[in-house]
């Protein structure tokens, strides 16, 4: 006897979105219930996430301003000569590698944050099951595909530019700015000339912000390329 198919990602055995039509109203009660349970869990998952990681952001961005303070005060110390260059690439070095590991902290909780949203859509989903009737009253989306992501994360009109002011862009900027500096000042450092430091450390920050870019979105596209929505904004 060949096996029976098992489960797929949509939680039913043949990928479709299961019924709830043969319900109790005992067993609809305990169902809401236990989803409304999975929903605050969620809820309290994704700003624990967020939390942290604008907590990580502020440490770094205190880091960084710390480490210029020094550096200009050495500066002033040495008068810019002697020691103070070698102080100087440590200083931006040590600032490069924290903020590299920050970035990343930012844009894997850029991506959960979506899977909670995908995942709180779904439940949106459980509760038009078991009532149709709350519907109106949903003004986020009960899809967990793309477009009913974007309607959660703000549901009046689309908002394309959304990313150009995230907390990824903002770490991405000022992890750009500390890596042009420092490989600005290894130029000069091997007696190049300004105008080469200069170059090199604006191509090394731009190129740091669109390698940060196409991971970010090569990330976005795999969560929606590996998931199986329950219920499409098509659909509807």
């Amino acid at each position: 006897m060949a096996d029976a198919p098992g489960p797929d990602a949509s939680g039913s055995p043949d990928g479709t979105r299961p019924t709830t039509g043969e319900l109790t109203d005992a067993q609809r009660s305990l169902r809401a219930q236990m989803l409304a349970t999975e929903h605050w869990s969620l809820l309290a998952s994704r700003s624990t996430t967020q939390s942290e990681v604008l907590t990580r952001i502020a440490i770094y961005l205190t880091l960084v301003s710390a480490g210029l303070v020094t550096l200009s005060v050495l500066g002033n110390v040495t008068g810019f000569r002697g020691w103070f260059g070698v102080a100087a690439l440590g200083v931006l070095l040590l600032l490069v590698l924290l903020g590299l590991i920050t970035q990343k902290r930012t844009f894997n909780a850029s991506l959960d944050d979506l899977m909670f949203v995908i995942a709180m859509n779904r439940l949106r989903g459980a509760y038009l099951d078991l009532d149709p009737g709350i519907g109106p009253y949903l003004l986020t989306s009960a899809n967990d595909d793309e477009a009913g992501s974007a309607q959660t994360y703000y549901p009046f009109s689309p908002r394309p530019g959304q990313i150009w002011a995230s907390s990824a862009m903002i770490i991405s900027v000022v992890v750009a700015a500390v890596i042009a500096l420092f490989v600005g000042g290894v130029v000069l450092g091997l007696t190049g000339p300004i105008w080469l430091a200069i170059t090199l450390g604006l191509l090394a920050g731009l190129g740091s912000i669109a390698l940060w870019m196409r991971s970010g979105y090569r990330g976005y596209t795999a969560v929606f390329r590996l998931h199986s929505p329950l219920r499409t904004t098509s659909d509807d």
